[in-house]
């Protein structure tokens, strides 16, 4: 984990290409002191590595972003509002690289899309 103590995964479920997973985030971490004081919000660059390391789990693979398409922040995740978000991840391996596609959601609210292309790291 990159960031440590910013998030947990409550839970993880794989089947076949599909990943589903429920994360908990820790709105007392210092990210949010500065991203915003008052008004935390979830850094974006942070969701990005929260994918990519589900990712990395549902593979079992170090992985290494190269493009990230389709991104779309539709809603602010406040942690101290929102602290548990769902993650979908649909999941493609093809020789060196790993393509995912990603639905972000808490409560029944879109909070972000995202296309990525990862490249393996041997």
């Amino acid at each position: 984990m990159l960031i440590e103590g910013l998030y947990s995964v409550e839970s993880f479920e794989k089947e076949g290409q599909s990943v589903t997973a429920t994360v908990k985030l820790n709105a007392a971490h210092d990210v949010f002191k500065g991203h915003f004081p008052g008004n935390p919000v979830m850094p974006g660059v942070c969701m990005i590595q929260i994918i990519k390391e589900l990712t990395e789990q549902a593979t079992e693979k170090m992985l290494f972003l190269s493009v990230a398409t389709n991104v779309k922040f539709m809603a602010i995740i406040n942690p101290e509002k929102n602290e548990t978000i769902q993650l979908k991840l649909t999941i493609t391996e093809e020789d060196a690289i790993v393509k995912v596609k990603n639905t972000t959601t808490f409560d029944d609210t879109l909070a972000l899309k995202l296309s990525a292309t990862f490249n393996i790291l041997t």
